[in-house]
């Protein structure tokens, strides 16, 4: 696979793909900051990716980026004790794409307390 961007996430705790866990990707601004609207917003499907048009099209540039992973929310609506807030709310990843012919995938691994995050072997 050449180019764009895939998000996959799996809740080890259940030891199941995230379905349900909202995700928003931002591209970032020459502040360094996340500009405007998401670039892309959904939430997980069955197969643990998240599915949206933009992520492996040509609105992948050379940049930086952020996706915020919705952590709190997932869990509370699985009726979930985590607390509220929840120990994690939001975890936000920042990272950059130099080469677009290159396929960029993000193995979200995570629990009510913890996560990996970490640039796969798509």
């Amino acid at each position: 696979m050449g180019g764009g961007l895939s998000i996959h996430c799996v809740d080890v705790a259940a030891g199941r793909v995230a379905a349900g866990l909202r995700v928003a990707v931002w591209r970032l601004g020459t502040d360094g900051e996340p500009a405007g609207a998401p670039l892309a917003e959904g939430t997980i499907g069955g197969n643990g990716l998240l599915q949206h048009p933009a992520l492996m099209s040509e609105a992948i540039t050379a940049g930086g980026y952020e996706v915020r992973f919705f952590v709190g929310d997932f869990y509370r609506a699985q009726g979930s004790a985590t607390g509220t807030p929840g120990f994690l709310e939001v975890v936000p990843y920042r990272f950059h794409i130099a080469d677009v012919a290159q396929h960029y995938h993000l193995p979200f691994k995570f629990t009510a307390w913890g996560f990996s995050l970490f640039r796969g072997g798509a």
